[in-house]
């Protein structure tokens, strides 16, 4: 009854919070949230440095993915700092990995891409968490298969909520509908401003495009609460290849209902890294020890929340994050001030 009111709550959340995002975050006013004076011009303006709500939206999905593997593995009795090291860990790895692979398959300095991250850190986790293992402190001890399927669950949560960001920046975004498709253009998406993405790099403000980064957030919630319900039945295996294996199919799928530039070939580079790593991630798993027959306990996983330190550290995320991914780097602004003179 814990785990279906839980489930069930978290649902109409993110119902919630998608049905918002999808009306709103296409809009002009929803790309940046301030802007903050950095230098001053000869002519007395100053140049700003733009924050935006994709650093935002970011900063919220990976701050919501680690808060809820720290939730899963301490249902396993796992204590919350072991947890949070290994989080941090695949966070030092995965953020620069996404700036490097995009700069690697796009040619271009000033990007990001999930899918990259993603790949990496199905390469790396389960060597870095068997060697964990190795040295031998039971205090140290972290069962690979359910912690594994915990780090995908909340990675299908955190790229679904992460998709908003790239509906306030207009990325990530779909063709464009033709007018025969009279009833999809009724969920189409239609973004404003010519700081949005799909209007700079391809012209497509204005137009009615497929709301793919809707589809996908809603898929990848959907994964991961198919995920949840069977890591809370203790069915890790099941758990982790059910989220794994719909997450990446999607990610094969929806690559061909972009518009935005992905490296300029039929089968882009990140499809290719979806099915190896889907690939790579099942046979890896055969060779992980099942050694995790403790049922997961819901009620000690929401006891990390209680623990203030562990809230601190993920608002330390959440703030690292946003500097990081929030900070425009493709965006400028100008800025004058001024004496209100009739209030003085």
């Amino acid at each position: 009854m814990t785990t279906s009111i839980f489930l069930s709550s978290l649902a109409v959340v993110i119902a919630f919070l998608f049905f918002w995002a999808f009306r709103h975050l296409p809009s002009e006013e929803w790309q940046m949230i301030a802007s903050v004076p950095t230098r001053r011009t000869e002519g007395g303006e100053w140049l700003g440095l733009n924050l935006t709500y994709y650093g935002f939206f970011n900063a919220t999905a990976c701050a919501f993915a680690c808060a809820y593997v720290l939730l899963l593995m301490a249902t396993l009795g796992v204590s919350w700092y072991l947890s949070f090291g290994i989080v941090a860990g695949g966070m030092l790895i995965a953020l620069p990995a996404a700036r490097f692979i995009a700069r690697l398959i796009e040619g271009k300095r000033h990007t990001f891409t999930v899918a990259g991250a993603s790949f990496v850190l199905m390469l790396l986790l389960p060597w870095l968490l068997s060697l964990l293992n190795l040295i031998g402190d039971p205090t140290l001890h972290v069962p690979a298969r359910p912690a594994l399927a915990a780090i995908t669950i909340g990675y299908a949560f955190g790229e679904s909520i992460g998709r908003l960001a790239c509906i306030s920046f207009g990325c990530c975004y779909g063709k464009l509908l033709v007018e025969k498709h009279t009833t999809l253009r009724k969920f189409s998406f239609v973004f404003s401003g010519a700081t949005k993405k799909a209007a700079y790099e391809s012209k497509l403000d204005g137009v009615c495009l497929i709301p793919i980064q809707a589809v996908t957030s809603i898929i990848y919630a959907g994964a991961g609460l198919a995920g949840s319900l069977l890591f809370l039945e203790a069915h890790w295996t099941a758990a982790l290849i059910v989220t794994l294996t719909i997450t990446q199919i999607w990610r094969i799928i929806s690559e061909f209902f972009r518009a935005d530039f992905r490296g300029g070939r039929l089968i882009s580079a990140y499809q290719i890294m979806a099915l190896a790593g889907l690939v790579y991630s099942i046979i890896i798993l055969s060779l992980l020890p099942d050694d995790w027959a403790q049922a997961p306990d819901l009620t000690n996983g929401l006891r990390v929340f209680t623990d203030a330190w562990s809230l601190i550290l993920l608002q330390m995320i959440w703030f690292a994050v946003f500097l990081y991914l929030g900070r425009s780097s493709v965006t400028g602004s100008i800025l004058r001030f001024h004496v209100k003179a009739d209030r003085i």
